[in-house]
């Protein structure tokens, strides 16, 4: 008899939870984490949706077209034409007029998207802007739900689309992109995911120039994070390490490539200088707000709106400060506000270098969550009729940028 062959032994196949994929786990999270701000989000939208409504509407009236508006208006071309030709190579003499003024990511996104996509690129811009600023409103309301709870979250997230200059953040503009990787950025350090932290900075450093109060934020918390680790006995954390070090590198790897770009290590400095934007202190914001509040009798209401919002920045961080927010918060805030307040040139766009500034709002969310719901309800409401009328007025009355 032929020897009997052993029985062949089969692993059993898993089924339900226990067969799901590694990456299930994190898709599953995700899906928690949208469901949780679906409130939030879906306030957001409301408020936005509202406003492009009463813009559209008021661009009607005046024979405007609302398309352009959003998508081609301002600093909208610059980055179109970033997107078209890249960047200048030398540095020029003309006011205003370098676009290596203009941090790349944004247009870099725009050029990329548009070129596997119909449409034309100006349409793309506003596209994925609007697509940031879900991004962004999620991370807003990931912060204040980490911090307070669901409600401060989802009143965080609607405020933001309430600021005075909200309609940007559906505009060609990079505002929706940046605060939505300073959102991340920041709630991951508040969860310590250092592996997200890191990286993100360094995106949000290569959209603006107030990147730089990202990466800070980051590389200080990650400072303080390892100097407690040491303190304990627990040693060197590579993670919070590399966070800390590759937080600032968009930023300064931006500036350096600028000027190698045009041969001269001030170039970034020098392109800045012709944009009539130098750090000063302060200097030339006081002398904004006291010309505007002393002397002139009629003063615009762009500006006067402006300057209300400076006030109130100065006077919310103060409040951030006494809340005892997180530390990662109020090095981001502070920065942003020392880079904001103590450059000169333009003084009208102040209030829009602010719309990252979220974590500003969060004593107002906080005293909205705390009122009864009748006064918070009240308050909402004007705030976001507020902010639709005057970015209808920004866009169609006030006859410069935002």
């Amino acid at each position: 008899m032929p020897p009997t062959a052993p029985p062949v032994t089969r692993r059993p196949r898993r089924a339900g939870p226990a067969a799901r994929r590694p990456y299930d786990g994190t898709r599953d999270r995700l899906t928690k984490s949208l469901r949780r701000a679906a409130p939030a989000l879906a306030g957001y939208v409301a408020v936005r949706v509202l406003g492009v409504l009463v813009l559209g509407h008021w661009a009607h009236l005046k024979g405007h077209g609302l398309w352009p508006a959003l998508a081609t208006s301002w600093d909208s071309r610059w980055y179109l034409e970033i997107a078209d030709s890249g960047y200048d190579s030398t540095l020029g003499t003309a006011r205003n007029s370098n676009n290596l003024a203009f941090f790349p990511l944004y247009p870099v996104i725009v050029k990329a998207v548009a070129g596997v996509t119909p449409g034309s690129r100006a349409s793309v811009g506003v596209l994925l802007a609007v697509a940031f600023s879900l991004v962004a409103a999620w991370g807003i309301f990931a912060v204040g739900d980490r911090l307070y709870g669901r409600r401060v979250g989802t009143l965080l997230a609607v405020l933001w689309g309430c600021m005075p200059v909200a309609v940007v953040q559906w505009m060609g503009y990079t505002e929706s992109l940046f605060t939505a990787l300073t959102a991340w950025s920041l709630y991951a350090v508040l969860a310590g995911r250092w592996l997200w932290a890191g990286p993100l900075a360094t995106l949000a450093g290569l959209t603006r120039p107030t990147g730089i109060a990202v990466g800070a934020a980051v590389s200080v918390a990650a400072a303080v994070a390892l100097w407690r680790s040491w303190r304990g006995g627990r040693g060197l954390r590579p993670a919070v390490l590399a966070a800390g070090l590759i937080a600032p590198l968009g930023w300064f790897g931006y500036v350096a490539w600028v000027g190698l770009r045009l041969g001269r290590w001030d170039g970034y400095l020098a392109v800045q200088k012709l944009w009539l934007n130098e750090w000063d202190g302060g200097a030339d914001t006081l002398r904004e707000i006291r010309r505007f509040l002393l002397y002139q009798s009629k003063p615009q209401l762009f500006l006067v709106v402006v300057t209300l919002v400076l006030f109130l920045s100065v006077a919310l961080f103060l409040l951030c400060a006494a809340e005892r927010l997180p530390l990662p918060l109020l090095v981001f805030t502070g920065v942003l506000l020392l880079v904001v307040l103590g450059s000169g040139g333009v003084y009208f766009p102040r209030a829009r270098f602010l719309i990252p500034g979220f974590p500003l709002l969060l004593p107002l969310a906080l005293a909205v969550a705390r009122a009864r719901r009748l006064t918070g309800a009240l308050v909402m409401g004007g705030t976001a009729l507020a902010s639709m009328w005057f970015g209808a007025y920004m866009q169609l009355i006030w006859p410069g940028p935002p």
